[in-house]
């Protein structure tokens, strides 16, 4: 699916938050300023945080509360890295998961999951989305949101 601004990314996430249950576990991957973060910023409006949403890079996890909490995770700088810096606690707990970079810690993540990829289409600000379902919950996730 082509996402062709900022704010059809923000729609997007907006649209999937309403889909969204305690402990879901979402990852995105993507290039550098691909928009991780800016579909995070939608997703959080979908899940009414009022606060601002900004890169956990240096901090690795920030949580925000709305509807439902949201752990929004930054993990590129624990590449080849094992720590597990209490992702259950995250994960098994009762709010949205999303984690940027997920690719860094595939060996803690659960098999119910979304995995979210965005790519630059080489078209200015536009992305291309791809969803990818793990579990049963996620693949009628997907399904509401076609």
């Amino acid at each position: 699916m082509l996402l062709r601004t900022e704010n059809d990314t923000q729609d997007f996430a907006y649209r999937l938050a309403k889909e969204l249950q305690p402990n879901d576990v979402l990852t995105l991957e993507g290039q550098l300023g691909v928009g991780k973060t800016t579909f995070t910023k939608g997703l959080a409006k979908g899940l009414d945080v009022k606060r601002n949403i900004s890169s956990p890079t240096f901090t690795i996890v920030k949580e925000y509360r709305g509807r439902l909490p949201l752990y929004h995770m930054d993990v590129y700088r624990l590449e080849n890295s094992m720590e597990d810096i209490g992702f259950d606690d995250y994960f098994f707990g009762n709010g949205i998961t999303v984690i940027e970079w997920a690719s860094f810690v595939e060996d803690f993540l659960p098999k119910e999951r979304l995995d979210i990829t965005l790519c630059y289409t080489g078209n200015d600000n536009q992305r291309e989305i791809t969803l990818t379902p793990f579990g049963e919950h996620f693949e009628q996730v997907v399904k509401a949101l076609s």
